[in-house]
């Protein structure tokens, strides 16, 4: 490897280009043997909806991309050959040809076939928008009585998705909903951002559009706050400012001491109290005393877990279904040592044929796939294992 970097540093301009294409071109065509695989393994299952999960556990992919891959994978090998010919011959990369089968989705198998055609030519050498763009240029003009039926199904396809960033900020977005009220409430937003850009406002325009949005969202007044519900694990001493340990928000991961105890100290906080083994960091116990009734082992689990356990999704435990990790007709208990957080999703998924749970009593969670693949999950601990203190001599 250190020749090939020695190698490299030599190079001029002109080669490096010709060395970065060359690449890309070689990338192309092992993605086009990804997606005959994926083709080939969704064929053996039959299209079952599992395959988007065991696709995403095998390469370390959120749901929606391992999704979007199986997709194209079965249209490039069907209803798309000439673009996959087209990767083939490293003259189209695969994140490209997700584009194109993405923007011919709705076509049927004729019409994809004569959309493929036409785009032979002009896919190669162009960027993501560019081929975007294209194909759905071709996709209309071989179906264009179909053009209200593409609008329609689109716009079917409107989703709220949440994307979690780096530390202590995330992400939320309408997707594909209708143009003309994702249009107007943009400019409902902008107009009232604008409309407090007075006096002693600091804010940027793009932070007062963000505000209100998010403002608008959880109360629908534009500024009034709504009570959520979310989990927050912080040590105690972070809590009392005796050290800066990170806490944990479930759903998004690590937050800075010093932002989790801004937001600990919120007006509408509830405080819980909870015990861990101190040698492991489990949770062992959770305090009764709050401002709502309990909910008994359902409380206990979720806190337990924090999160789905299915690894690699990461919604919120509050928003996930309990279930038994041996199935209740299989002799499973409603018990802490038997219960589990998963997304309605994946709940969905341990009930597939070939994939099979199995929970230890300390909550580790092992799942295994219809390939015989299998996975670990085990809640994070609360903090790092602590070494108990020496007995005092005697």
């Amino acid at each position: 490897m250190g020749s090939v970097n020695a190698a490299v540093l030599s190079l001029e301009d002109n080669d490096c280009v010709a060395l970065a294409q060359a690449a890309s071109a070689g990338i192309a065509r092992l993605e086009a043997v990804r997606f005959r695989a994926l083709a080939q393994l969704s064929r053996h299952r039959e299209g079952a909806r599992s395959v988007v999960q065991e696709v995403a556990l095998a390469l370390s992919l959120v749901d929606n991309h391992a999704g979007a891959m199986v997709a194209a994978a079965e249209a490039l090998t069907t209803r798309l050959p000439r673009t996959l010919n087209l990767m083939d011959e490293g003259k189209l990369a695969g994140f490209n040809a997700q584009k194109v089968a993405a923007a011919t989705a709705w076509l049927s198998d004729e019409n994809a076939l004569a959309a493929d055609a036409l785009l032979e030519d002009r896919l190669p050498d162009r960027n993501s928008t560019q081929v975007r763009k294209a194909a759905s240029n071709a996709a209309i003009s071989v179906d264009r009585e179909g053009a209200d039926k593409r609008a329609e199904h689109s716009r079917e396809g409107r989703r709220l998705s949440l994307r979690q960033g780096e530390t202590g900020v995330a992400s939320i977005e309408v997707e594909d909903g209708p143009a003309e009220k994702v249009t107007a409430a943009y400019q409902r937003i902008d107009r009232e951002a604008r409309a407090l850009r007075t006096g002693g406002e600091t804010r940027t325009l793009d932070q007062l559009r963000a505000d209100i949005a998010l403002d608008l969202l959880l109360g629908g007044q534009g500024g009034t706050s709504e009570r959520a519900e979310v989990f927050l694990y912080m040590d105690l001493d972070t809590y009392l400012g005796l050290n800066n340990d990170p806490a944990e928000m479930a759903g998004h991961g690590h937050l800075p001491a010093a932002l989790a105890r801004h937001i600990a100290s919120g007006p509408d906080t509830v405080l819980r109290r909870i015990i861990t083994d101190p040698l492991s960091g489990q949770v062992l116990d959770l305090g009764r005393e709050r401002y709502r009734p309990t909910a008994g082992v359902a409380e206990f689990v979720r806190v337990r877990d924090r999160e789905c356990r299915r690894p690699g999704c990461h919604r919120p435990a509050q928003a996930c279904d309990l279930d038994h990790a041996v199935p209740w007709q299989h002799g499973g208990h409603t018990s802490a040592d038997d219960l589990i957080d998963l997304c309605r999703r994946d709940h969905r998924l341990k009930d597939e044929p070939g994939w099979t749970y199995h929970l230890t009593p300390d909550g580790a969670l092992t799942i295994t796939t219809p390939t015989g693949q299998t996975y670990g999950s085990t809640p994070p601990p609360l903090h790092p294992p602590r070494t108990p203190p020496e007995e005092p001599p005697f």
